[in-house]
């Protein structure tokens, strides 16, 4: 294997890793969480409060995916060269 290779398995053997192993996601408040759970089913606070997470979550796997697809070309191109 050569570098790039050891590092790519690398990067998905973490990956993986992490996957199979998830920590517990109840890190909010029991004020905000109780808010959050009265006020998600007529769209006020806790649907906004969701989309917020939402978008926050999503940003960091986009720019990763961009990352690593750049990575992917740039290697693409030296192994064609």
């Amino acid at each position: 294997m050569n570098g790039m290779q050891r590092i790519l398995f690398g990067a998905l053997l973490t990956a993986g890793a992490l996957c199979l192993f998830p920590s517990d996601a109840d890190a909010q408040c029991v004020m905000c969480k109780a808010v959050a759970e009265d006020s998600a089913s007529d769209g006020g606070l806790g649907a906004g409060l969701n989309r917020g997470i939402l978008y926050l979550m999503a940003i960091p796997y986009v720019l990763l995916s961009a990352l690593f697809f750049v990575i992917y070309r740039k290697w693409k191109a030296d192994a064609s060269a």
